[in-house]
């Protein structure tokens, strides 16, 4: 790998999904992933091991979650990524779209929440007791609102490609996996408010959690349009592809526009199906409620008519 001009330049054979999918670990995500596995496994058999439960559809969510992060970040698609615009914009709404939703849908706080053991005598705080006070924090009710999560997920596609940062990050490979770490923590906070799954600062309604996926879609859909209409490359990190690819660097770029469009509808389906899901159980609960309710209403009508004919018959005794 060359360290040369705005970019970093590798000379690879011409692109097939085979070799995109061949074993290319980055050594951070690498273990980011199996650290990440560890942990949630840990919290899993920690409640199992004391006789509690935990959703397997939820450890199967979140496992594909992780296998996602890893498909993007240990295989030849991030070295293609550094040369292909196309790839490269696969990985990104791969790890800022579809890992973030399948992780959240993990529960992993909750799992958290629920396996971290608490204070013990004469502590004030453990590890439960600091995830609590983060969760209720100004911090985070800041970074999860979304006056401040809608502006960051625009900012993150124009306020990056469109400006010479996508260049300066793309020379190095600390910045290319700091910049793949932020399109990761970017989707987390964007989509954790409106999937609900996880407690946190911010709960709003399910009409308002629907308004605000699709506050965000639309800007994914026009900078992808932007980037097919555009006449000239408009990333100096791809704008040279090298010539064993055998590319062209406008097509590349119009099929990364594409992309960049066509995926902006992926995240909005799982997420309304989530979320139809998620509403039609609440509303379940509810109901459920509200028959015992009225079981336990009946109960003690029944019961007070059942005294008051007895009272009668002892009157007419």
């Amino acid at each position: 790998m060359d360290h040369s001009g705005h970019g970093m330049t590798m000379d690879l054979p011409p692109f097939t999904l085979g070799r995109a999918l061949e074993f290319s670990a980055d050594p951070f995500f690498l273990i980011g992933c199996l650290l990440a596995l560890a942990l949630y496994g840990w919290g899993v058999m920690r409640l199992r091991g004391r006789g509690d439960s935990w959703p397997t559809h939820r450890i199967v969510l979140f496992t594909i979650g992780v296998l996602t992060v890893a498909v993007t970040m240990c295989t030849g698609l991030n070295d293609y990524g550094m040369v292909m615009f196309s790839v490269h914009m696969v990985q990104h709404m791969i790890i800022s779209m579809l890992s973030p939703i399948l992780l959240l849908l993990g529960a992993p706080v909750t799992l958290a929440l629920r396996a971290l053991p608490v204070a013990g005598r004469g502590n004030r705080k453990g590890p439960r007791e600091l995830l609590l006070a983060l969760l209720q924090s100004r911090y985070l009710r800041i970074i999860t609102h979304p006056a401040f999560t809608i502006p960051l997920f625009i900012a993150s596609l124009y306020g990056l490609y469109f400006t010479p940062l996508f260049d300066t990050l793309m020379g190095s490979k600390t910045g290319h996996i700091a910049m793949m770490v932020h399109f990761l923590l970017v989707g987390l906070v964007f989509f954790w408010p409106i999937m609900g799954v996880d407690p946190g600062p911010h709960r709003p309604g399910y009409i308002m959690r629907i308004m605000e996926l699709f506050a965000g879609m639309p800007f994914h859909a026009f900078f992808g349009i932007a980037l097919m209409m555009a006449t000239q490359p408009m990333v100096q990190a791809y704008r040279h592809p090298p010539l064993s690819l055998g590319i062209d660097a406008l097509s590349d770029q119009e099929a990364a526009g594409g992309i960049a469009w066509a995926f902006s509808e992926v995240p909005s389906v799982i997420v309304l199906i989530a979320l139809v899901f998620q509403w039609y159980r609440s509303e379940q609960r509810v109901a459920r409620r509200s028959d015992r309710a009225a079981d336990r209403d009946g109960d003690k009508e029944l019961a007070a008519y059942n005294a008051y004919l007895a009272s009668l018959q002892t009157r007419g005794q």
